[in-house]
This record gives C-alpha cells, sequence and structure tokens, in this order.
C-alpha cells in the first residue's frame, strides 16, 4: 500500500474541521439575542449600544450622536426615572424572503413629572448581511421611544404650578394672599427710532437704571414681538407708562402682603429660587424659576403652602398639532394656614411705635394664642415680590435703626419687667415676706466693702420698703437684696421653672431667653444685677408675656399657640408659681398701675383694671457710663383677661423712660378689644 494513503484520512479530517469552524464563526445570533440585548442597552441608557443594533437603513437616517441626543432630551425634558423595559413575548422568526423578519413585543415602563407612563410595543428586526456574516438589526423608528410618534413629531412637556397656600389671621383676614399686579414691560420691536430715549425715560419713571431694562431687554428668549416684564406698579399708575413708545403692561398673578410693614417680620415674603437653594432643594421637584419663601412663615411653612406642580406630556406633530396624551398630573394648591394673629390689632400695635426701633407681642393669656408678633422699624415686604429697586433696597439696608432686624425673635435685658419672677421665686422659697418693712436708706446701695465701687441705685427714695411698694415704685434695691437672699443657684433653678433657658415651644426660631451667660452667675454683683432684670438675663417679649401669663393661671404658664391647629388652654410651664403667689402678685401690679407717682401710672385707664410692670433696662460698659435705655412694660385688663401685652422700646433714654412705653401702651388697650375665638376645630390639650 502506498505510504500516502495512510495520511489521506487525517488530512480530510482536518479540511472537515477547518470547515466546521469557520461555519461556526459564520453562524448568526439568534433573533431573540438580538432583541434581548436591545432591551439591554435600552434599560441601561446606553445609547451607544442601542444605535449599534440599527439597521443600515435606519442609521442612515439619523447619526449615532443624533440618536444618542434625541433619546437624551426626551428623558430629560419628560424627567424621565425607573425606566423599566421587558420583553413581553419572544415571537419567531419569519424566514420568508431574502432577509427575514422577526417581531417581539416589549412593556415600558418609566415615572415622569407627570406621572407614570405604560406602554406595549413591539421592536421589528430584519435580517441583514454584515459582512460575511447575517445579522439581526432592529428596524428603529420614532414609535419605539412612544407608540403614537411618528417621523418629525416631537414631545412636549407643559407645567403648571399649583396655587401658594394663603396665611390667614383668626378672623380670615389675609396676611398673604394671591392677588394680580399689573406689570409694566416692553415690546422691543415697538420701541421705534428712539430707543434709547424711552428706555431712559421708563428707567427715570421706575427708579431704577437704564442698565436694568437693557441687561432683561438682552435675555436670549427676547423676540422683537414679545412682551418683556421689567417691574410691577400700581394699577392707577398703568396708563402713564403707555405714553412711552414700546410700552405695555399685562396683569399677573403676585404675592400680595395687605398689612405690609406691619406684619413683614411675621409673614416674611416669598422670592424667586435661588442657585444655592436649588441645588439643595432640587430633589423636592423645585425648579429655576420657582418661588420660594425666603423668610418668616412664608419660609417657615413653606413646605405646607407650596402648591404641587402639574403637568402634561403630549405628542406633537411638525404642525403643532397636539396627536395623543402621554401623561397627565393636575396641578394642587397649598395648604391654607390660619393663625391665631389678629391681624387689625397687629396693625395697631405696630402704628403706635411710629419711628421707634422696638417689638412687641400680644397673647390670649388663657388660650395661649399668640395675637401680634411686632418687630419696628420694618419694610414692605411686597418690594421684594414686585421688584425692589437697588434704591430703596440700599436705603433701607443702610438705615441706622435696621429695619431687617426682626426684633421680636431678638432677646433684650427686661429690667424691671423681670422682678416678677424674682418675686415670684422669693415668695414661694420662703424667702421673701411681702408683710416685711425694709429699711433702705438713700438712693443707692452696696452690702460692704467686697463690692469696692460698685453699688445699685434706685429712683425713689422711701423707706421702709414692702413688696407692694417695691412694685410700684420698681425698687432694684430691693429686688437685689431680695436675689441675695435667695442664692444664685436657687435663683437658677426657680428660673427654670419659667422657662429661662429653654427654648420656646414654638415653630418660629425665638432667641432662648438666658440668665446669665455660659458658667452661669458668677458673684453676688450679678446675682443682684439680676434680681431687677440686669445683669446678663436676656428675654424675648413673648417670653415676658408668656410668664405674666400665670398671674391669671394660677401660677401656670400658658402653651403659646401660633396657628389654629395649635392646642389652646394647654400648659407649658406647670406651676412656676403657686397659686397665691400669682393672686398676691396679681394684686399687686395692680395697685402697680393704678396708684399714682409710680412708673407704672402711665398705663392707668379709669374703667379698667390694668395690672402690669414697667421696665428700664439700661445698656453700658460700666456703672458710671452712659448707656441706651430700653423701655418696657407687659400687663393686661385683669378684670377682663383677653389681651396681655408686652411691648419693649429702645433707647428711651430722655424721653421719660419706661413712661414713654406706657403711654404707647395706653392707646392700645384703649382702641383694642379682646379676640373672638377662632372658629375652628383645634385639639383640646
Amino acid at each position: 500500500m502506498n505510504k500516502w494513503l495512510w495520511h489521506v484520512p487525517v488530512l480530510l479530517l482536518l479540511l472537515l474541521s477547518t470547515a466546521a469552524l469557520g461555519a461556526c464563526d459564520q453562524a448568526e445570533e439568534p433573533p431573540v439575542e438580538a432583541f434581548r440585548a436591545y432591551l439591554s442597552d435600552w434599560q441601561q441608557l446606553d445609547y451607544a449600544g442601542m444605535y449599534d443594533r440599527l439597521t443600515p437603513e435606519a442609521q442612515a437616517g439619523i447619526s449615532k450622536e443624533d440618536f444618542a441626543e434625541r433619546y437624551r432630551n426626551i428623558y430629560g425634558g419628560i424627567g424621565a426615572e425607573r425606566l423599566a423595559v421587558t420583553a413581553a413575548a419572544t415571537g419567531q422568526a419569519d424566514t420568508a424572503g431574502s432577509e427575514g423578519e422577526a417581531a417581539f413585543g416589549y412593556h415600558a415602563e418609566l415615572e415622569t413629572v407627570a406621572g407614570p407612563v405604560r406602554f406595549d410595543h413591539q421592536v421589528k428586526l430584519l435580517r441583514v448581511k454584515e459582512g460575511k456574516r447575517n445579522a439581526w438589526k432592529v428596524q428603529w423608528e420614532p414609535s419605539l421611544l412612544f407608540p403614537n410618534m411618528s417621523l418629525g413629531d416631537k414631545v412636549r412637556v407643559q407645567t403648571t404650578r399649583g396655587a401658594r397656600g394663603e396665611i390667614l389671621d383668626r378672623n380670615g383676614l389675609g396676611l398673604a394672599v394671591n392677588g394680580t399686579g399689573i406689570q409694566i414691560g416692553i415690546i422691543p420691536g415697538k420701541l421705534g427710532e428712539d430707543a434709547e430715549q424711552s428706555k431712559t425715560k421708563l428707567a427715570s419713571m421706575l427708579k431704577i437704571s437704564k442698565t436694568d431694562i437693557d441687561n432683561k431687554l438682552s435675555a436670549s428668549w427676547v423676540k422683537p414681538e414679545l412682551f418683556v416684564p421689567i417691574a410691577f406698579v400700581p394699577e392707577e399708575d398703568a396708563s402713564l407708562y403707555l405714553q412711552i413708545p414700546g410700552t405695555d403692561f399685562q396683569k399677573k398673578n403676585v404675592r400680595v402682603y395687605p398689612y405690609a410693614e406691619a406684619a413683614a417680620h411675621l409673614t416674611g415674603y416669598i422670592g424667586e429660587i435661588n442657585a444655592e437653594q436649588l441645588e439643595r432643594l432640587k430633589t423636592k421637584g423645585y425648579e429655576m424659576g420657582d418661588w420660594i419663601g425666603q423668610s418668616g412663615l412664608e419660609q417657615l411653612f413653606e413646605e405646607r403652602l407650596r402648591g404641587t406642580a402639574g403637568a402634561r406630556i403630549a405628542i406633537v406633530s411638525a404642525e403643532g398639532k397636539e396627536k395623543a396624551v402621554i401623561a397627565r398630573t393636575e396641578a394642587s394648591p397649598g395648604q391654607t394656614v390660619r393663625l391665631t394673629i389678629d391681624a387689625e390689632l397687629q396693625k395697631t400695635v405696630y402704628a403706635q411705635f411710629g419711628k421707634d426701633a422696638g417689638s412687641a407681642a400680644a397673647i390670649q393669656p388663657v388660650a395661649g394664642d399668640i395675637l401680634a408678633l411686632v418687630s419696628s422699624p420694618s419694610y414692605d415686604p411686597n418690594a421684594f415680590v414686585r421688584g425692589i429697586t437697588r434704591e430703596l433696597y440700599d436705603q433701607w439696608n443702610n438705615d441706622p435703626q435696621t429695619p431687617f432686624l426682626n426684633r421680636f425673635t431678638k432677646g433684650y435685658s427686661p429690667g424691671s419687667a423681670f422682678k416678677l419672677v424674682t418675686a415670684a421665686i422669693g415668695l414661694d422659697g420662703k424667702t421673701l415676706d411681702p408683710a416685711e418693712p425694709r429699711e433702705i436708706a438713700g438712693l443707692s446701695w452696696t452690702p460692704d466693702k467686697s463690692w469696692g465701687s460698685y453699688y445699685v441705685t434706685r429712683v425713689n427714695g422711701i423707706s421702709p420698703v414692702r413688696l407692694t411698694d417695691a412694685l410700684v415704685y420698681s425698687d432694684n434695691i430691693y429686688f437685689a437684696q431680695t436675689a441675695l437672699r435667695i442664692g444664685a443657684k436657687a435663683f437658677a433653678d426657680a428660673a427654670g421653672k419659667f422657662g429661662v433657658g429653654e427654648p420656646l415651644p414654638l415653630p418660629y426660631p425665638f432667641r432662648t431667653s438666658q440668665l446669665a451667660n455660659q458658667g452661669g452667675i458668677r458673684n453676688d454683683i450679678q446675682l443682684a444685677d439680676t434680681g431687677y432684670g440686669q445683669g446678663e438675663v436676656i428675654m424675648t417679649s413673648l417670653h415676658a408675656a408668656l410668664i405674666f401669663s400665670a398671674l391669671v393661671n394660677d401660677g401656670d404658664i400658658v402653651y403659646p399657640a401660633l396657628t389654629a391647629e395649635d392646642a389652646p388652654g394647654g400648659v407649658w410651664k406647670r406651676q412656676a408659681m403657686t397659686p397665691g403667689t400669682a393672686s398676691l402678685l396679681l394684686d399687686d401690679l395692680v395697685v402697680a398701675v393704678s396708684r399714682s407717682g409710680g412708673p407704672g401710672y402711665g398705663a392707668y385707664i379709669p374703667g379698667k383694671s390694668i395690672a402690669g410692670k414697667t421696665g428700664t433696662a439700661e445698656l453700658k460698659q460700666s456703672k458710671d457710663a452712659k448707656g441706651q435705655e430700653n423701655g418696657w412694660f407687659v400687663g393686661f385688663d385683669s378684670a377682663d383677661p383677653t389681651l396681655l401685652l408686652s411691648m419693649m422700646v429702645e433707647d428711651v433714654k430722655g424721653r421719660g423712660g419706661s413712661g414713654y412705653v406706657t403711654s404707647k401702651v395706653k392707646r392700645i388697650f384703649q382702641q383694642a378689644s379682646g379676640p373672638q375665638a377662632i372658629p375652628n376645630n383645634r385639639k383640646q390639650g
């Protein structure tokens, strides 16, 4: 046998193996696998991978970059999230024809700004030649994005803002409401040949710079025929602006603060969201151009007041005709927040300040309703919503009386108004006998030489002094001595029963009161000063009012309520003083107002039984230095305890001291009547 014949089987085997390997290289991917691979790329938002799986015909109609950009723009525009694309059925490839077809069903789900979108559709695949092999490719068309889409169609998103909730007072009067305003603007194409002159004249009338107008007209969206808003103006002045060529006006929805300066620090105001706020809040659905609470209750109750936005996603033809709605969600308004505040009382109290700086708080001492929170001087929050001019902002910002400062949240030395606390601590601690006649000589006092040159002074030199006399004539020496008898630790412990050192139980950010700075009362001199409300004692006007509520609640301090949902009549501090002490001090404070010659007499009103205490807190670096004096009065009509008022006026030195404040308080009590109960279903405390 020829030796080569032995090699023929081996050679044939090698040839057959090579042919088999070549056949494997040319084996096509099953259509169902190509379909699943396309869905996987889609699920992962791998647009480049999706594009590579399209038929040559589809790729010829759109570039890879444009394909990816189309998906990104549409999904980004509708706020697409949590995309899920799953195979619904495998189907069978149709091998008829030279290339063949296969169709597979899929189910798509995604969340959008207008709510969930769900649909079922089909992907058609074609067998195409790809080099030396066949491959199954997706016959892409716009309907794969959304079933009703065709070539040339667009996806349009329309959003609507839910109306912002309003802030109302206890009687339903608006403190922050939705209204309309007149907005002056320019139609650039109608400015005419004297455009620069017209813009200059408009800027002058609006008290803004021409540069401000030019900046608004240079925005990228501006077109000759479009209205470009410039500023809000009073409705009665609108016709004056129309005399300038190119100007027009529109009515716009706008936030309105009817009580303006009187309630500005309470309500705060809204403004367009800034970049920093947007970065912090974008996960909550805020967008550039949204309005948000910037201060006060508008900021504090932002989540309640903010309406829920609505959205509508639709497919629109190239001609702008709507073809189908993909998703829709309706806008819903924010909540209405009803306060315990009496807006008219708020206005009355604010008016009494005039040009003076200070703060005031009014409460219903039994129910705990906060009736007024006033800070003076103030600003008009409407200016921020309608477009504040740089000139006006600089005027407020540079005012030495700081109208932007919210004084009713700020702590001040309460002066002699704090003597109520010292008296109550002494009485309940049995270190003060109200009937004891205390001999005090002269207008200044020091216990011994250990105090050096430091001494306590008083205005009235009567002697002997009993508790009633000390309250009537506001005797600093008497209360300094009382504090020393109590002792620093006992005084600090008992002051805690009045909420001193504890935040007020309210969502509004009030300054926490204090008896002393960090480290506590350091020595007897500071303890003596603390006894008559100076030293390092700090308190807000609201906290002072709450403390005085114990006099009409058998020694309990009422729980404060700022909104209609808060519990009425609850107790914040139970038995801050005993009922007997509360009764005794109430009688003494009626005498402190009704007896002539005392500083509280300026608040006396014939026919009423006003109980109250004045205070003059002197702020200075040393005993001999001259400093600013702040005047206080805290009181109520003991025969009709429906309105308890705490008022502090800055810089009363040389203007009558606390007597300057009592005249204001007297007018408020004469003008104001007790509040009506809030008609609601507040839970009982």
